[in-house]
């Protein structure tokens, strides 16, 4: 980034009202699912985080977490984050999620949870490599079939990410040099991926099922995604015993 853009904790009704608005811009065809200004009202009022990025006064991006309670100790779930489309692989998303960690930490939160798609690839390589996030659960259409085109029909299948918000790994990982884990299997997602997403579903479905059982196979072991690696036709999760860390 060029040092316009400056990440700080929304603030007040207005500002709320702001992410809505850039919910619908950035998800313009999703109306059905946006979260509407009274979920940002009660996020604030129980602990959780309403972060934005500025670019001058123009919130160009934003991330909303709830509270959470796991094990007896506080975490963060971390609901939603979106950017505008012209400040995308610009550095915003990294600076809402540095930020989001350093404000949790400053409240003696040490474990930020979100949920992604296992077929979207660049996530995975954005919450495992940069941040150092692992995933050990997957939850199969866990938000069930949405009005959302960016589904296109499909199960909304997620793996939970888990963020030890000062681990060794995220440290590792948030100073540009993760170890090479101690690989046990490898889950392929092929590059045909995107072909397939704009002209043939039942490949999409035939895939995503086989990623599903793949990895319900692989946490029942015990194992838990830690990297993405690229592989001749795609890229590959990379698994590991999970008790390493």
């Amino acid at each position: 980034m060029n040092g316009r853009v400056v990440v700080r904790r929304c603030e007040g009704l207005e500002e709320y009202r702001a992410c809505v608005t850039l919910q619908k811009e950035i998800w313009a065809e999703a109306d059905l699912e946006i979260v509407p200004d009274t979920v940002f009202v009660v996020a604030e009022h129980t602990g959780g985080q309403i972060l934005g990025a500025f670019d001058g006064q123009r919130l160009v991006g934003f991330t909303l977490a709830m509270p959470g309670l796991r094990n007896g100790g506080a975490y963060l779930h971390s609901h939603m984050t979106g950017v505008l489309a012209d400040y995308r692989d610009r550095g915003v998303g990294r600076m809402l999620k540095l930020f989001q960690r350093e404000e949790a930490l400053s409240r003696d939160i040490r474990l930020v949870e979100w949920t992604f798609d296992p077929l979207e690839m660049r996530n995975a390589h954005f919450n495992l490599n940069r941040l150092g996030a692992i995933a050990r659960r997957y939850a199969p259409n866990m938000y069930g079939i949405t009005s959302s085109p960016l589904h296109r029909g499909l199960a909304t299948d997620r793996l939970v990410a888990e963020w030890y918000l000062d681990s060794p790994r995220t440290l590792a990982a948030l100073g540009g040099g993760l170890p090479e884990p101690a690989v046990a299997e490898c889950i392929e997602v092929p590059a045909a991926l995107e072909g397939w997403k704009a002209s043939d579903l039942p490949q999409v479905q035939k895939l995503q099922s086989r990623v599903r059982e793949n990895f319900s196979e692989a946490f029942a072991k015990g194992h838990a995604a830690v990297g993405v690696v690229k592989m001749a036709h795609g890229r590959a999760y990379q698994l590991a015993p999970w008790s390493e860390f």
